[in-house]
């Protein structure tokens, strides 16, 4: 049986998303070649051609397109307001597309590039690389097997302490940059929130910008109403002095409790790298959530649970079987449109200081 060539790879953007996980995580599925990376930066370009000899430079995306030929995939690592008119052009060129969350900074522009991408018959996917987090990959088992009963809250915190301003567009206040905790931290717990527990239909939220001379939010608190009566309590901070659990959920049986983040951005930065057969993912016993009811998992309360292995390696995998037609987008534009939606929603609850309605979309179920 003759192999399948590899599906060839642009990458637009080497800074964190492009060289801590796009390019590792995409070299690191099999079916997929990092073929060119595009940026300017002659350090960028040294740091890329380090790890991946092989691969070919291109100064501007403008370069791409000519070359839809030549490369089955674009993934877009490019700052923010960059993400829609460069996922529209690779559409346009006839390319289909990973792009970096958020996918856009509107629920109607995510439904447009979604609404292209279906007209050209191409696939448009978004990067929301934390539903295959070792917690939320743990907590969804759990969910799955009865293990809680009915969950009643859900609470999710994303948050540091960065009490000094960093500088850069994530930081910056203008809305066309779409910066800030509440698209860039918030997109991941609201992606995670309706991934376990379907449409939303109420939000109200708490934003702020606690930092000396910040001008985006820092310090942001989304609650959410499900359709089916699920109450999701999501924070995301980089003010938090003192962090809490990364997941609180509590059930009519019982509740979970995780402390920590997934090791796995830290592997990708230090340099570690996914293989095949190898160990990745995995965190010691002491870091393993508890399970209980009635008492602080922290005096001793409740079982532990194993904590599966993340998988981030699992989205691109995923991105290659469905590029073969041998599998399903594993994030589609129209799930990051719902996403997108509570984000909206909750700028609007945190500026009115009231919460804010929404109509489900049948066709953005996440659950």
């Amino acid at each position: 049986m003759t192999a399948l060539a590899p599906l060839r790879v642009g990458l637009v953007g080497y800074g964190l998303a492009g060289s801590v996980f796009h390019a590792p995580l995409v070299s690191a599925t099999e079916g997929l070649v990092l073929d060119t990376v595009v940026t300017s930066s002659e350090e960028r370009r040294a740091q890329a051609r380090a790890e991946f000899p092989d691969v070919r430079f291109a100064a501007s995306p403008d370069e791409l397109w000519p070359r839809a030929d030549e490369l089955e995939l674009v993934v877009i690592a490019s700052p923010n307001r960059t993400h829609v008119p460069l996922a529209r052009a690779a559409l346009e060129a006839g390319i289909a597309v990973v792009v970096d969350k958020p996918i856009a900074g509107t629920a109607a522009e995510a439904r447009e590039l979604a609404a292209l991408a279906a007209e050209r018959g191409l696939l448009l996917s978004v990067f929301q690389n934390r539903r295959w987090d070792n917690d939320f990959l743990t907590l969804a088992a759990l969910i799955e097997n009865g293990e809680l009963g009915d969950v009643q809250r859900f609470e999710s915190r994303f948050e540091r302490w960065r009490p000094h301003l960093k500088g850069g567009w994530r930081e910056s206040g203008d809305p066309e940059e779409i910066g800030g905790l509440l698209y860039d931290l918030g997109s991941h717990v609201a992606d995670q929130a309706l991934t376990l527990f379907g449409p939303a239909v109420q939000v109200y939220a708490e934003s702020d910008a606690r930092r000396p001379g910040a001008a985006a939010d820092d310090d942001t608190f989304i609650a959410i109403t499900h359709a089916n009566g699920v109450r999701s309590h999501l924070y995301a901070s980089a003010t938090t002095a003192q962090l809490g659990p990364r997941f609180r959920v509590l059930g009519s049986k019982t509740g979970y409790v995780k402390y920590g983040l997934d090791p796995q951005e830290a592997a990708l930065r230090e340099g570690h790298r996914p293989r095949a057969g190898a160990p990745w993912g995995e965190e010691p016993a002491e870091l393993w959530g508890r399970i209980g009811s009635g008492e602080s998992p922290l005096t001793g309360g409740g079982d532990p649970v194993p904590t599966l292995p993340g998988d981030y390696p699992a989205y691109y995998a995923a991105i290659a079987a469905a590029l073969r037609g041998k599998g399903e987008n594993p994030v589609t534009a129209v799930q990051a449109a719902a996403t997108l939606e509570v984000l909206e929603a909750a700028r609007r609850s945190a500026r009115e200081g009231t919460s804010v309605t929404l109509t489900p979309h049948h066709e953005e179920r996440h659950a």
